[in-house]
């Protein structure tokens, strides 16, 4: 994943995927303007590569799709309770961060499995998407979890003494 400027230290592990991403027009007062929703993400041995750059799919209700490929889901260390989160919410989600271009295009540019750097591709105006995790890719989430992921133990705050006495 490029898009937080992360580096390979840490990675615990690299999944490659490619996206699914739907167009439709709706209709906002007298204008028609495009709407995009991720469909899914794709995993496996025979996942397209990035030569597969807005490849268009048949269409769904009408709707153009898109398969975008060359993707990798990066698993860090540091990452591992997020990605815990995740897979323990009602809604274990990957995260797909897009930018829209001058003609309303949607470009995916990242894909990951933590709400916090979705959340913080949130905060810098980028466009992120959710879509379920696909079987395959939540249990090499799961095993990566399950092997490194060390809860942080709770501290307990203890109050200062504001006077200066150490008998009272």
């Amino acid at each position: 994943m490029k898009a937080g400027g992360r580096q390979s230290v840490g990675m615990l592990k690299s999944i490659p995927v490619a996206v699914i991403m739907a167009r439709k027009e709706v209709a906002r007062g007298r204008w028609k303007v495009p709407s995009w929703r991720a469909v899914g993400v794709v995993a496996g041995d025979n996942v397209p590569g990035a030569e597969a750059r807005r490849v268009p799919l048949p269409p769904v209700d009408g709707s153009p799709q898109y398969l975008w490929g060359g993707f990798a889901l990066n698993l860090y260390r540091d990452g591992t309770e997020s990605y815990w989160y995740n897979l323990v919410s009602d809604n274990p989600s990957l995260f797909i961060v897009c930018s829209e271009t001058e003609d309303g295009e949607m470009v995916p540019s990242a894909v990951t499995a933590s709400p916090d750097e979705a959340s913080s591709q949130i905060e810098v105006d980028s466009q992120v998407y959710s879509t379920p995790i696909p079987p395959e890719v939540y249990l090499q989430i799961e095993a990566v979890v399950v092997e490194h992921h060390r809860p942080q133990e709770k501290k307990v705050r203890r109050r200062k003494r504001w006077t200066g006495e150490a008998g009272q």
